[in-house]
């Protein structure tokens, strides 16, 4: 068996007391959070030292002794609050995204229990109830999850647009695990190859037949009331924190008219991709798809550019499909089942370029206004997106003809493969504090921890 984590969210119902706590939680939360950026900007600033997790995490003590109402709180959320910050700052370090700012308590989302301690999950994957020690409260909650198995984190969310909260589990799951030419009953049966676009959405092939599904164009459909609410909102009073204008009242019904709108389509979006991504992970053990970087596809156009509005077109039509979610959902859905997803790198296969009968690298092919494709080596006609699956289809059976196709020399990504950028986490935090005490054990004989100090 393999153990696989999986996350479900289930919606919280707290009373008015209950309610109160969580807000008071998570306020407390958001100072500690824009503390400790504070604590790490003055630092930097004045004397030209960094911060590291480490040392705000041992300041913590410290930290309490001079806000008591710290203490009430479970120690192992003020520091995975402390550690949220440092994770920003490391994606920073590592331009993987931008300065980490202050978070305004309207924007700050909720916390997270990294451990068993402090929290209690009493559900077998239906409804159920949770329980915060620390809060002293147990709260009722409503979701289901497709399997259940040891719940291991828990993260308190609170959606302001929604006025509701949910808490978010990773559970550990055991699935089975399958292996090519394996002796038991746990074998793969059927294969199927996936081409993600805008006008067709999904292209499939499972070595005899094509299988198409339309782009539903869910945006497209609700844009004119989406257009109609966002300019009602923009003729209200809306607020300007530097000058200290509040929002008018009609400006805050008009704002939540528009998240209304605009959740709708996220929802129906999500709802669609389920269905069909269900539907292939039922049918099929191994799903083959291309390795697709949707933040690079999406890029603005670059300046100067006759073709901006192309561009922001195309965009809109990729970030309504969500090509990132849909490999995602079939990924985790396949890994549940104990089958086994494959990613090609289509830079090196070209599977729009290259002709699946007789393996010809055609450059005038990789123009998207050519949907139709007719090789002039072997007369092979298919479509631009067919064509693309049969290619990506022979790669993974070793059918493909042509140099560069062979799994074993096109760097593959499984669904198995490490293939994530990492940042640090709780559990490498973990192993540095015991490599570091145990050179101090070598070193001095004993344990030392360092000493406390408090926030700037």
């Amino acid at each position: 068996m393999l153990t696989v984590i999986r996350r479900y969210t289930f919606r919280l119902y707290p009373n008015k007391s209950q309610t109160s706590k969580l807000f008071e939680a998570r306020r407390l939360h958001c100072y500690l959070y824009n503390a400790a950026i504070s604590h790490r900007k003055t630092e930097y600033q004045y004397w030209s030292k960094s911060v590291t997790y480490l040392q705000q995490q041992n300041a913590l003590p410290a930290f309490k002794e001079c806000w008591p109402e710290y203490k009430k709180l479970n120690s192992q959320t003020l520091q995975a609050t402390l550690k949220r910050v440092d994770l920003s700052y490391n994606r920073f370090i590592k331009s993987l995204s931008q300065k980490p700012l202050f978070k305004s308590i309207r924007n700050y989302s909720g916390w997270t229990y990294p451990g068993h301690s402090g929290w209690n999950a009493l559900t077998e994957g239906k409804h159920g109830q949770v329980r915060l020690r620390d809060l002293g409260i147990t709260i009722r909650m409503r979701g289901q999850a497709k399997q259940w198995g040891t719940p291991t984190t828990l993260t308190i969310i609170y959606k302001p647009y929604l006025n509701q909260w949910f808490a978010s589990f990773t559970v550990n799951i055991e699935v089975p695990n399958r292996k090519f030419g394996s002796d038991s009953d746990l074998k793969y049966e059927s294969m199927l190859s996936i081409d993600l676009g805008t006008e067709t959405v999904l292209t499939a092939y499972n070595g005899q037949e094509f299988l198409e599904i339309e782009n539903q164009r869910f945006t497209l459909r609700s844009q004119k009331k989406i257009k109609s609410a966002s300019k009602k909102l923009r003729r209200k009073r809306c607020p300007n924190y530097q000058k200290k204008i509040k929002a008018s009242k009609r400006w805050k019904k008009a704002r939540k008219q528009v998240s209304k709108l605009q959740r709708k389509v996220a929802e129906q979006r999500k709802n669609w991709q389920h269905h069909v991504t269900t539907d292939i992970s039922r049918r099929y053990d191994i799903v083959v798809t291309e390795k697709l970087e949707t933040k690079k596809m999406t890029r603005k156009a670059k300046p100067g550019s006759q073709r901006k509005r192309q561009k922001a077109g195309l965009n809109k039509s990729i970030l309504d499909v969500g090509f990132g979610t849909l490999n995602k959902m079939i990924t985790y859905k396949i890994e549940a089942k104990g089958g086994l997803v494959l990613f090609l790198p289509t830079r090196k296969i070209k599977p729009s370029q290259r002709c699946p009968n007789c393996g010809t690298v055609h450059k005038d092919w990789a123009n998207l206004s050519n949907r139709y494709h007719v090789c002039n080596h072997c007369h092979f006609e298919n479509g631009r997106d067919k064509s693309s699956v049969m290619v990506m289809y022979n790669v993974a059976t070793y059918q493909q003809p042509g140099l560069g196709t062979h799994l074993e020399i096109v760097d593959l990504i499984s669904s198995t493969s490490k293939n994530r950028k990492h940042t640090g986490s709780m559990k490498q935090l973990g192993e540095m504090k015991r490599q570091k005490s145990q050179q101090n054990q070598k070193s001095l004989g004993h344990l030392e921890t360092p000493t406390s100090q408090k926030l700037g």
